[in-house]
């Protein structure tokens, strides 16, 4: 009972509920520790060997990898600037693009062809071409499988960043991390199965659109990481509060929490919404620790550069995603760019290629490069799966006669995988003679998709959820696994 204003007494359970809640729990951790407990007494009756039920889920085949991180790069990045070599635009520099029928472009402004400003080589023992824009990545060509042939649905910029990250160009469709999440489960009951780590700068076009769990259970939603402070908000307690006072409170909201189900029987979101303490009570303890990247070695730190003013923002996010895989996150996506604008943060590259990839690969290839080679020298690589995409790739041909930029250009582009089961320093499919249209073996996002579930032990087209009369799929009705990536 408390004291009103006027003196007369008035039952808590008056309160504003969400006031209650933060009110006797102290903070997120101690919404749901009773019933917490609880679940983890009548866990330890199934299982007496474990004391706890098991979290991840039987696949369809063995897979071959077991967990995820997704780098998606907003805005656009050429692939004939960085995998995608072309002789015959240095050949054709600066003359018009011809027998293509018409040109497509999204801002209308065809210009002449243009050769990239970086020099290509033949990197490692695969020969892979790679272009001197990215020198740390060069060094990881033998780890690399490249998807030169990949065709998009649109050249706009949210719509495209939805269908690679959803399998749709319109919102409202759950993301392939929360279609995993679905399908896998966790591999731990102290973290979110799927994190979120945007780029420090700022969030992509679309926000949290791109990892929403959509029409799924709420609980496959990506959790996003704040990347400066603490990862999460209101990890501890606004206040102190004694143990006892704590202990005490935590009791009472056990019995609000237990009556108020009681009386919504059969409504799942009330039992969701508990699972959602219980999982806030465990990250109370397990976040900060996971978070603490300062405890790795300074000479891990240095290999990501987390020094390094210009590398260090997107390093401490690729180090803190191989820390979070290591204690049992199943799908971490790590964004590299953010919404647009000015100033420009992204590889929207309209006014000068070199300018704008310059300073975007000088803040991503390091890190990158350093994730691949550390996951590989603690042997995560061998079940490890690495996905670095964009939206869309860039036009061979400037935007406007004269001038040094590219447009939007979903054709054809490049995104890359490396790790669990597939061939290394192998170049898939490819672009026509100067990467304007799908040469051989193109492949959609969907068949993109469709092999990222096979690597993972899915068959796309049984990974379903029912859904306003259909069977819905990350794949939607299309798509098939790419063998010729496969080992």
């Amino acid at each position: 009972m408390s004291k009103s204003k006027t003196g007369n007494y008035k039952s808590n359970l008056s309160l504003d509920r969400r006031e209650l809640l933060w009110r006797v729990g102290g903070g997120i951790g101690g919404v749901a520790l009773a019933w917490l407990m609880q679940r983890e007494a009548q866990a330890a009756e199934k299982s007496p060997a474990t004391g706890k039920a098991p979290t991840a889920l039987a696949t369809h085949f063995p897979p071959k990898a077991k967990r995820v991180i997704q780098i998606f790069l907003a805005g656009g990045v050429s692939h004939l600037d960085t995998f995608d070599y072309k002789p015959d635009l240095e050949k054709l520099d600066g003359k018009p693009l011809t027998g293509k029928g018409t040109v497509d472009t999204f801002f209308a402004q065809p210009g002449n062809l243009m050769k990239s400003p970086w020099a290509f080589q033949r990197r490692g023992k695969s020969g892979l071409w790679v272009s001197e824009l990215l020198p740390h990545l060069a060094g990881c060509a033998d780890d690399l499988t490249v998807f030169n042939s990949l065709v998009g649905q649109s050249n706009n910029h949210t719509p495209g960043a939805f269908m690679m990250n959803s399998g749709f160009t319109m919102n409202g469709f759950p993301s392939m991390g929360s279609w995993i999440s679905y399908g896998l489960g966790s591999e731990n009951e102290e973290l979110p199965a799927f994190v979120v780590l945007p780029d420090p700068r700022q969030l992509p076009a679309g926000g949290a659109i791109n990892w929403s769990a959509g029409f799924l259970p709420a609980a496959h939603q990506g959790v996003m990481f704040r990347t400066q402070g603490d990862p999460v908000p209101d990890l501890s307690p606004a206040e102190a509060i004694t143990p006892a006072t704590e202990s005490a409170s935590r009791g009472l909201l056990n019995a609000i929490d237990r009556e108020f189900e009681r009386q919504n029987a059969g409504e799942s979101s009330v039992a969701a919404r508990i699972r959602s303490y219980e999982l806030a009570a465990r990250m109370q303890l397990s976040v900060p620790a996971v978070a603490r990247v300062d405890q790795e070695s300074a000479a891990t730190r240095a290999l990501y550069g987390v020094e390094d003013p210009a590398a260090k923002s997107f390093g401490r996010n690729c180090l803190l995603a191989r820390r979070l895989l290591e204690h049992g996150v199943r799908f971490v996506q790590l964004y590299h760019g953010g919404a647009f604008g000015s100033p420009r943060v992204n590889w929207d590259a309209h006014e000068d290629i070199k300018e704008n990839h310059t300073k975007e690969a000088g803040t991503m290839d390091r890190p990158v490069a350093a994730l691949l080679q550390d996951l590989k020298q603690r042997g995560m690589l061998d079940d490890t799966l690495v996905i670095w995409c964009t939206e869309f790739g860039r036009t061979p041909f400037t935007q406007g006669v004269g001038k040094p930029g590219r447009d939007h250009h979903q054709h054809v582009f490049t995104c890359w995988m490396a790790g669990a089961g597939l061939k290394p320093g192998f170049a898939y499919g490819e672009s026509d003679d100067v990467g304007y249209a799908p040469g051989r073996d193109p492949v959609t996002i969907h068949d993109f998709h469709a092999t990222i579930l096979h690597l993972l032990g899915m068959d796309h087209k049984r990974l379903t959820f029912y859904h306003n009369g259909i069977q819905r799929r990350l794949t939607n009705v299309e798509g098939e696994v790419v063998k010729g990536v496969l080992a």
